[in-house]
């Protein structure tokens, strides 16, 4: 009884004193921040839709994820209030008859609940009050006056949430929501609210336990369904937490470098869509479990829907714990070279610049300029080939030729507007760039393919979620040029899906770019310790794997219009030029009115033999029998590429003694000289001998047999066109004149230097 008393007598203490506080606390108390000043909070990467998809522990290992008010399910809302406090939004702080309830509950032995409004907890919970005895408890509504006074009810049920324990290491309802539930906050059905309501008044008790059920917890549950008064299903009682969560840690490449890059940010919404990511993930995995017999440990992809830029897939490597491969290096940022990956902007440039269009013949032969002597992948050649078939086979010679006759500031200028980062000048790399030459990176190559399938103009890609880029609209590529390139990359087995393929030097990179309708898919197999392995031959493994993965992923086709720019003719399906009467067969090809190298076909002619002799004549002037014939008239240096990829063209007869035509009447070009290169600074090594020398070769008309060549006045030497004549060079500024048999000739000024 005296107890009974003792404590009725302490109760009415400490009503008095709450009367006072409140007086006080109300007219004069300044005001606190909602949080404690060294909270920190957990850091969310979502994705496009708004699903948290990584999450990391803050800095005192916990889980807690600032969460807003307005992200927070009704449901969750309601089954909180119902259980913490009914009448939170009527009192100020404090309500006087919960704590009187309370308090009789103590007196008569009873349980009437708890006097603690969710503004008290708050203030509990924000200056971690020790509220079991009298001067705690005077404390806790002294501080719940005081955040009542200065921030809205909206403000402080916010905070509270933030806040609230949840059980373990789990601390708001953002986290527990996340962690016990497996589905954000705001999707929360009133059965799994109430089951999180539960956990802040025993966090410990009610935790979710792996292995079994959590008693505490169910009743608990089940208590406030009674209270709620709702119509349910009685299975909704039984509904259980996730005692076996995984913490979510998807795209973790991206979300790390995001969050580095935005340290203030709390959360991130991201460009991923999160099926596309998995799809891209899934088919890494299995591609690499499947060859790893043959050493392919690892590769990387990234996915972007071109007319947006924004990244909706980032797979950074293909196991982010795997320590053997260095798996959390990510791949999408690091710089590699891209083997023959950059040629189809080599060709867009030269059509768009007029040098080509898709039927145009290039060389696929033999190459030298001064020291540098490149190469075929398979060390072949072609000989003559049109440039669309070059380009989809991906042959090296005539991608360098290509790169030697665009207009500067060349394809280096071209990768440096478009945003590559080359750390050397273009005199660095020379003509090596469209081989790989240069190292770039995949974001850099995503963002050149996505340039190609949509406008042509630089625009970064996007992976944080935001209005539309205001970047320059300045297309670098025109539209007819993108779409004619895109044409010649379609291959005949999956002609909706325009892809080109990359190998590095040394098999240390396969490469794949693709792009679909809008999008654009980059892959890429290797290792990054830079180890080479003859199984990473792009069309053999790193093609593959973007196939499997275009069609996994079923992105939607929209077949892009015809450009009205350009134009479908006839051709002369052998030279690519407009037919004559002489071209008996005939082909259909695209090209740029006004901008495209089309002019009559010079390859077919109707020329007349000596029926006695085999030898060509000028003219019938009736003194013999003479038979008219319809042959290629292919230039020397044609002739020799057929004969060295083994395909020998018969050459036009000789002229017999004094029928060779003049210039005039034959109407060929001059020689263009090909080596040395126009303006080009030559350095040569004094005590080198094998660097003392600079090749010289020029392409020539049919049927010249001689080329001679002068340094100014001084004649150096004459040679077949064909073959290349060795010039000992001496320092100074020369002017070199190459002169054919029938009297052509051209002229180029290069500059010679030597060196020790």
């Amino acid at each position: 009884m005296n107890s009974r008393k003792s404590i009725a007598k302490k109760a009415a203490i400490t009503c008095a004193i709450a009367g006072v506080v409140a007086a006080v606390a109300w007219c004069c108390c300044p005001r606190p921040s909602l949080y404690p000043e060294t909270i920190t909070f957990s850091r969310g990467v979502e994705d496009r839709e708004g699903m948290l998809v990584h999450l990391t522990l803050n800095s005192d290992s916990k889980y807690r994820l600032r969460t807003s008010l307005r992200d927070i399910s009704p449901a969750m809302i309601k089954a909180t209030l119902a259980l913490e406090d009914q009448h939170y939004y009527d009192h100020p702080g404090i309500n006087p008859w919960s704590i009187l309830r309370a308090t009789w509950g103590v007196v008569s032995g009873t349980r009437q609940g708890g006097g603690s409004t969710i503004t008290m907890q708050l203030a509990r919970l924000r200056w971690q009050l020790k509220t079991t005895s009298l001067t705690g408890k005077a404390t806790q509504m002294l501080r719940a006056l005081q955040l009542e006074r200065h921030y809205s009810k909206d403000e402080l049920l916010e905070a509270y949430f933030n806040l609230a324990p949840y059980g373990g290491n789990v601390e708001g309802v953002g986290a527990a929501s996340v962690l016990w539930c497996g589905k954000s906050v705001h999707d929360l059905n009133l059965r799994e609210a109430v089951a999180l309501a539960v956990l802040p008044q025993s966090p410990t008790r009610r935790r979710p336990i792996v292995g079994k059920e959590n008693e505490a917890h169910s009743i608990a549950a089940h208590r406030l369904w009674q209270r709620l008064d709702e119509r349910h299903d009685a299975l909704d009682e039984d509904y259980a937490l996730r005692p076996d969560a995984v913490v979510p840690r998807e795209v973790p490449h991206l979300a790390r470098r995001l969050l580095k890059a935005n340290p203030q940010a709390d959360r991130i919404r991201t460009t991923i869509d999160s099926q596309a990511q998995r799809t891209v993930e899934q088919s890494l995995t299995n591609y690499i479990s499947q060859h790893r017999d043959v050493g392919i440990t690892n590769g990387c992809a990234l996915l972007v829907h071109a007319p947006t830029r924004e990244v909706l897939a980032y797979a950074g490597s293909a196991q982010f714990l795997n320590d053997e491969i260095h798996g959390q290096v990510d791949g999408i940022t690091a710089r590699r070279s891209p083997g023959s990956a950059l040629k189809p902007f080599v060709y867009a440039l030269a059509m768009q610049q007029g040098v080509i269009h898709p039927r145009s013949l290039v060389r696929d032969g033999k190459l030298t300029f001064a020291d540098y002597n490149p190469e075929n992948f398979d060390r072949e050649f072609i000989g003559p080939i049109p440039a669309s078939e070059a380009l989809y086979r991906s042959r090296n010679l005539p991608a360098i030729a290509l790169t030697e006759k665009l207009a500067a500031p060349g394809l280096y200028g071209f990768l440096t507007r478009a945003g590559v980062k080359l750390p050397k000048p273009a005199s660095f790399y020379g003509l090596s760039l469209p081989l790989g030459g240069a190292e770039v990176s995949m974001e850099e190559l995503a963002q050149l393919y996505t340039m190609l399938a949509d406008d042509g103009c630089v625009r970064p890609l996007g992976m944080i979620k935001t209005e539309a880029s205001t970047h320059s609209r300045t297309a670098l590529l025109s539209e007819e040029s993108r779409w004619l390139t895109r044409e010649m990359l379609r291959g005949p087995e999956r002609s909706d899906l325009a892809s080109k393929t990359g190998t590095s030097h040394g098999f240390r990179d396969a490469w794949c770019a693709g792009m679909r309708g809008d999008y654009v898919l980059v892959v890429w197999l290797g290792n990054f310790s830079g180890q080479g392995n003859p199984a990473l031959v792009a069309r053999r493994s790193a093609a593959p794997l973007l196939f499997s993965m275009m069609e996994r992923l079923n992105l939607p086709l929209r077949k892009a219009e015809t450009p009205s720019g350009v134009r479908k003719v006839e051709l002369c399906a052998v030279s690519g030029e407009l037919p004559t009467a002489t071209c008996q067969h005939r082909t259909q090809g695209w090209f740029i009115p006004g901008v495209s190298p089309i002019k009559p076909c010079r390859l077919h002619r109707e020329i007349l033999v000596d029926v006695a002799t085999g030898l060509r004549v000028a003219r019938d002037d009736g003194t013999r029998p003479v038979r008219r014939e319809i042959c290629e008239c292919w230039p020397p240096d044609m002739l020799e590429l057929f004969r060295q990829a083994g395909l020998p063209r018969r050459p036009v007869p000789a002229f017999a003694d004094g029928e060779a035509p003049s210039s005039m009447s034959d109407g060929e070009a001059s020689p263009r000289i090909v080596s040395p290169i126009v303006k080009r600074t030559y350095t040569l090594r004094a005590h080198d001998k094998t660097k003392q020398t600079i090749p010289l070769r020029a392409e020539t008309a049919a049927g010249v047999r001689q080329v001679f060549w002068f340094a100014g006045t001084e004649f150096i030497g004459s040679g077949s066109p064909i073959e290349s004549l060795l010039w000992k060079a001496t320092p100074g500024t020369w002017k070199l004149q190459a002169l054919d048999d029938h009297g052509r000739s051209s002229v180029c000024e290069v500059k010679v230097e030597m060196v020790e």
